[in-house]
């Protein structure tokens, strides 16, 4: 829409630039957001936030006009944000909502545009290396970079922010080394490869997890429980703990477990993702390697997942970990029993990922879809956990 199109010669609708909207939400402020996408796309993803007032209303039922119900329900005196999937509808909405006499803009590129949102910051943890956690708020989804003395890895990284790698660890005066995954992720389409296609990197896997039947176009190597990998002057140590999928594998540095989708700070995973008939199996191997692997580490021991729900509460420093015992401490499914963990465990699973067998067979090396492709089939949530309901105290 350009400035001719506006009755008037007015100015064009504000477009609200996602990490705008984001700050906002995170430092507190009063949000009031039209989402106009239909009602089951909605339900299944949106933006939330105790401080985020929300109203749906879809698309198609405007095209006739405002009804007067939306007009009540929309606040006159504060600042309304209107977001479809892409950005053109609501556009369209918050011109008709601006002629009402609302304060109204649109957030550019609409829901798309939000899961383009990027965050960095570094752990503060002893340890002689620099420790990053990236975060994508649209997902929760969490990637991990370690830096030291020139080398660097990177862990469980998102193809889409592969630039977002490079240019870090270009900052951090390092060369990348190590592009790993803890397992073949569900909800969202891999990086490893895209990293090291443009660096010397080289892509690692757990052994189990290529079991599965990768066929990637490169050389990667492979690891196993108890393997040692090196970056600068720290160590990489392996842990196997399956349950999630068959290939889950846990790494740890110094005192930071990168635990993957096995264990995150509100949750623990969901064991139906590589094979739906035998849930109950898994979830019984997830409850060894969790009391095996994972519960048996100190208390001291930081646990950095791959993944952070809404229920998640960040560290003052806008970090998504916490240690060990506070976890013991927090979360009731940690003491349960393994009959009790297992019933629970599959009794009450959300809907699996969107597109997530799509996705499998893309990080397995098996579909190719390009840059636009591969982002459009992870926009969504990531459901990766199990249910949230009673799992802390």
């Amino acid at each position: 829409m350009t400035e001719n199109d506006r009755p008037n010669g007015e100015d064009d609708i504000e477009s609200i630039a996602p990490k705008r909207l984001h700050k906002r939400i995170e430092s507190g402020e009063e949000v009031h957001i039209l989402d106009v996408r239909s009602e089951e796309a909605f339900e299944e993803w949106h933006i939330g936030g105790e401080n985020v007032e929300l109203v749906n209303y879809p698309y198609f039922q405007l095209l006739d006009g405002l009804p007067r119900d939306l007009l009540e329900a929309l606040p006159e005196d504060r600042e309304i944000t209107v977001l479809c999937a892409k950005g053109n509808s609501s556009e369209m909405i918050a011109e008709s909502l601006e002629n009402e006499g609302y304060d109204v803009g649109h957030l550019e590129g609409g829901m798309k545009g939000w899961s383009r949102i990027y965050e960095y910051t570094e752990l503060d943890v002893d340890i002689d290396a620099t420790i990053a956690q990236y975060r994508r708020p649209s997902s929760g989804c969490l990637a991990y970079l370690v830096v030291s003395e020139g080398d660097a890895a990177v862990i469980d990284p998102l193809r889409a922010f592969t630039d977002d790698y490079l240019h870090d660890v270009r900052n951090l005066g390092a060369e990348l080394t190590y592009a790993l995954d803890t397992h073949i992720h569900a909800d969202h389409v891999s990086g490893i490869r895209a990293v090291a296609e443009r660096t010397d990197a080289t892509v690692v896997l757990p052994d189990a997890a290529a079991a599965r039947g990768v066929e990637y176009d490169r050389q990667y190597e492979t690891v196993e429980d108890g393997d040692t990998l090196t970056v600068g002057d720290v160590e990489i140590d392996v842990l196997h703990t399956p349950g999630h999928t068959t290939g889950m594998t846990a790494y740890k540095v110094g005192p930071v477990l990168f635990t993957g989708d096995g264990l995150f700070i509100e949750s623990v995973a969901r064991p139906d993702l590589e094979a739906p008939e035998a849930a109950g199996e898994a979830a019984k191997t997830l409850y060894e390697s969790l009391t095996e692997k994972v519960l048996s580490q100190p208390d001291e021991t930081i646990v950095a997942p791959a993944h952070a729900s809404e229920s998640a509460t960040p560290n003052e420093d806008g970090s998504y970990t916490a240690t060990l015992g506070e976890l013991r401490e927090t979360m009731d499914v940690l003491s349960m029993s393994e009959d009790s963990f297992v019933e629970f465990i599959v009794s009450d699973m959300p809907p699996r990922p969107a597109n997530y067998e799509d996705i499998i067979a893309t990080n397995l090396g098996r579909e190719a879809p390009d840059d636009e492709a591969a982002f459009e089939l992870e926009l969504g949530p990531n459901n990766c956990a199990a249910s949230e309901e009673a799992l802390t105290n």
